[in-house]
């Protein structure tokens, strides 16, 4: 198995952090998107975002909301890594 590259595995793991850590304020916004705080590495979030798997906002906002397919792919990698999801 090859290995992962620094910037591929920083990328991985900002997703599923952001997953693991994700809140809902659906009561308090007009979505019931799942949220999570911006805390990381900012060419990441930036990257995240251009692929829709994330959508900053304001980028003044100290969190994110997490898309469909950002959840999905945290999901998957959470199974590539083998990190039971929260229950």
């Amino acid at each position: 198995m090859d290995k992962t590259t620094p910037e591929k595995a920083m990328k991985e793991l900002t997703i599923m952090l952001m997953y693991l850590s994700r809140f809902n304020e659906g009561d308090r916004f007009d979505s019931s998107m799942d949220m999570a705080w911006k805390g990381y590495d900012f060419d990441i979030i930036n990257e995240l975002d251009d692929e829709d798997y994330i959508r900053q906002g304001n980028y003044r906002s100290k969190s994110v909301a997490i898309t469909e397919e950002g959840i999905k792919l945290a999901e998957n990698l959470l199974n590539k890594y083998n990190i039971k999801d929260w229950e």
